[in-house]
């Protein structure tokens, strides 16, 4: 994701009916596959060429980190791996893994010892560190998010991977059981007769006795997660055009009204900037979900912006706490 959206966190149909917005149900184009390798079209609309199913593999984002290892591909080479073993434990990172440098910058010298067969970056990886990246080796590269169709592009990343690395049946696979995790959920969200409730989800920090909120609007991939599971999103404010997440006080929450609020705090401190940072706060003892102890604390290590392991990682802890 892009800088702007990290720096908080060094401290996201099993039927047609239900499951509508959850993707589309084509695989980006692979354009040929043959005994003298493949070629797929990536997230630029560049046709990058491979020898073969990519068997080393460096990853410069935890998403695609993630999709990866979801699909059974552990990467040779991954941006930041404390953070990512730290911040993202979905789809677990073992193993001896070379660390190639941060997510913003990765060392190209690293890279390069490496001897990958494909690198797998994101549109938030600069265009002057993929064309270093493309001298080394094939670059695919995939939309890192899109607040118009967010769950549709986490799948179709995860099918563009798997066109590069040989496991285009292992991404079916995955794929139709998140939506039938999802499915699941809401089902049992509705027998709990909360089918519509408002549920906001957010992330935040403190400096100092100043506590900053990340709401995730319409369009953020949790928020899109929670309306698959028949929530409605009740934050009024428009995030932005790629991860659909805005900024806001404490005195924004009040315009959220009698709904749950629910949390995840990576913060690097351990600290919790809502329990501990508000928790004398007037504002935030006077919000009705606060009276009413409907907010919950989502457990440390969901990765907000990640694949189908991310996504169905979240929606069952929302589930289980929402229902508990």
């Amino acid at each position: 994701m892009a800088t702007k959206h990290k720096t908080w966190l060094l401290i996201a149909a099993a039927t047609a009916t239900t499951l509508v917005g959850c993707g589309t149900t084509e695989a980006p184009k692979k354009d040929s596959d043959s005994a003298s390798g493949l070629t797929v079209t990536d997230a630029r609309g560049k046709k990058v060429k491979l020898d073969g199913p990519a068997k080393r593999i460096v990853t410069t984002e935890w998403n695609v980190t993630e999709s990866l290892l979801t699909l059974g591909v552990t990467p040779v080479g991954v941006a930041d791996v404390k953070g990512y073993r730290a911040y993202d434990t979905a789809a677990k990172l073992t193993g001896d893994v070379k660390d190639i440098g941060t997510r913003g910058e990765p060392s190209v010298g690293t890279v390069a010892g490496l001897k990958p067969d494909l690198v797998a970056a994101t549109t938030d990886l600069p265009d002057s560190a993929i064309r270093q990246l493309s001298k080394i080796a094939p670059v695919v590269v995939v939309k890192s998010a899109d607040a118009s169709k967010q769950i549709s592009q986490m799948t179709d990343n995860m099918r563009l991977l798997a066109q590069a690395t040989g496991k285009e049946d292992k991404a079916k696979a995955e794929v139709t059981s998140f939506r039938a995790s999802l499915a699941a959920g809401r089902k049992k969200l509705a027998a709990a007769g909360l089918d519509g409730e408002k549920v906001a989800f957010a992330d935040g920090s403190q400096q100092g006795n100043q506590v900053s909120i990340r709401p995730y609007a319409k369009g953020a991939l949790f928020a899109d997660i929670n309306t698959e599971l028949g929530l409605k999103n009740p934050w009024p404010m428009k995030g932005d055009k790629n991860y659909g997440l805005a900024a806001t006080d404490v005195e924004g929450l009040t315009k959220i009204g009698d709904a749950h609020f629910a949390y995840i705090t990576n913060s690097a401190d351990g600290k919790d900037p809502f329990a501990e940072g508000l928790k004398d706060n007037g504002v935030w003892k006077s919000l009705p979900f606060v009276k009413k102890d409907r907010v919950h604390r989502l457990p440390d290590g969901i990765w907000m912006f990640g694949g189908t392991a991310s996504a169905r990682q979240y929606a069952d802890a929302l589930v289980k706490s929402l229902t508990n």
